[in-house]
């Protein structure tokens, strides 16, 4: 089947399913295949559950009837009706990609620009070679703006990205030592991310550049940019405080945040600047940030009992780590603890990035720290202050003989930890 032809069928339908436990009736079902499942199987249980028409890629499940759709690669195919879609719709697209705090600026770029447009944007961190299509595919002809996040833990997928979003603006929060098992090193991860800025630059597109990042500075040089940060740049934004919550001046306004750490204020300063740059009043821009609350386990601010909580466990690599542990010693609090839990996908760099995390701990005082999970436990320390466990059950047994109140206390680990777990148990 020709795309055009797909994709008049996707605008009679009511969009895009690849689970058919989240059928929706008169959805176009895309059978994708994974390490783990086959979405043919599922065709004709899609059909039952209301499909509409259902894109397999293999035959043994074609039933020869207009229902059933057979291409070479379900996959592709998906990626393909994705980006003409995009070329149909021909709105704008801002495109995020980055180390570290993506998601978050992805939601408060969309907070600041949904004050003045009808925006589409990634929903959580869908963000990958399938997340994108499906993303594209949420906007319609209602659509004003689209945000797409971009994730990536190898070379050339930012640029597969950038082919099927064909984004007008990009942004690229930071270089940091993420993924480094599939980049190598962060000249690897810079190298990478940098693929935006060369799609940008080869389709005489817009980057926006936070120039307090040295890195941002060097490898946009070439391109049409838009910069924020010091006094010197289109958009001044200035920190006033950072004890506790932030707060931040722009164009002589007061804006109080409910995000904690310095390093969000860089993704705060990105959607004020974007949002300043797209028309959208002062007034607004300050309504969309101060009622922007994190949540899904990303710098949440959480009271429990006698305890205060940073709950910082949707992610972590060695970048965001020392950034969080950074902030967290600047905290106000005289009773500190930490749970830190493993970073993943590191590769051969995990021993030594695990222990550079140990040692600022010992050479920082700030309390109790319980490290949780195979690679914490192969670091080596003296401290009496830093507890180890190589899983979380064995914390779990710790935890039973010990009362936790009246604490100031940080939680922070890569996704698979799952440390968001530690709440049940203080």
């Amino acid at each position: 089947m020709k795309i055009k032809e797909l994709h008049t069928h996707f605008l009679k339908s009511t969009g895009i399913c690849t689970d058919t436990r989240n059928i929706t009736e008169g959805c176009l079902f895309f059978a994708l295949k994974g390490d783990n499942f086959n979405g043919n199987k599922f065709a004709q249980e899609a059909l039952n559950k209301g499909a509409y028409k259902v894109i397999i890629d293999e035959i043994a499940y074609h039933k020869n009837s207009s229902e059933t759709i057979l291409c070479a690669n379900s996959l592709r195919m998906l990626q393909k009706l994705a980006s003409f879609h995009r070329e149909y719709l021909n709105l704008p697209i801002i495109a995020l990609t980055g180390s570290n705090g993506k998601t978050t600026t992805k939601e408060l770029i969309n907070s600041v620009l949904s004050q003045k447009f009808n925006t589409a944007a990634t929903k959580g961190n869908l963000n990958n070679h399938i997340g994108v299509p499906l993303t594209l595919l949420s906007m319609n002809s209602d659509t004003e703006m689209g945000i797409v996040e971009m994730g990536a833990n190898h070379f050339k997928e930012i640029e597969k990205l950038c082919e099927l979003a064909q984004p007008n603006y990009g942004y690229i929060t930071n270089f940091g030592k993420a993924h480094l098992e599939g980049f190598g090193s962060l000249q690897g991860v810079i190298k990478a991310k940098t693929e935006l800025y060369k799609y940008l630059k080869e389709n005489d597109k817009t980057v926006f550049v936070n120039a307090n990042d040295p890195n941002q500075v060097l490898y946009s040089k070439s391109l049409s940019k838009v910069s924020f940060g010091n006094e010197d740049q289109d958009y001044p934004i200035q920190l006033l405080d950072a004890t506790n919550t932030l707060l931040l001046r722009f164009k002589n306004m007061e804006i109080k945040t409910n995000l904690i750490g310095i390093y969000n204020f860089h993704n705060l300063a990105a959607a004020i600047s974007i949002g300043d740059y797209f028309g959208v009043s002062k007034e607004k821009i300050k309504d969309a940030i101060e009622s922007y609350i994190p949540t899904n386990n990303r710098s949440q601010l959480i009271e429990k009992g006698s305890n205060k909580i940073i709950l910082d466990a949707y992610n972590a690599n060695p970048s965001s780590m020392m950034a969080a542990l950074e902030n967290f010693n600047q905290t106000e609090g005289n009773s500190k603890i930490l749970f830190l839990g493993d970073m993943f996908e590191l590769g051969p760099e995990a021993e030594k990035e695990h222990q550079a995390i140990v040692n600022y701990l010992e050479e920082n005082s700030m309390g109790t720290s319980y490290l949780i999970g195979s690679n914490f436990f192969k670091t080596s320390t003296k401290s009496k202050h830093i507890l180890k466990f190589e899983t979380f059950e064995d914390l779990k047994e710790q935890l039973k003989n010990e009362s936790i109140k009246e604490k100031t206390i940080l939680i922070k680990a890569s996704r698979g930890m799952a440390l968001e777990r530690i709440l049940n148990l203080i």
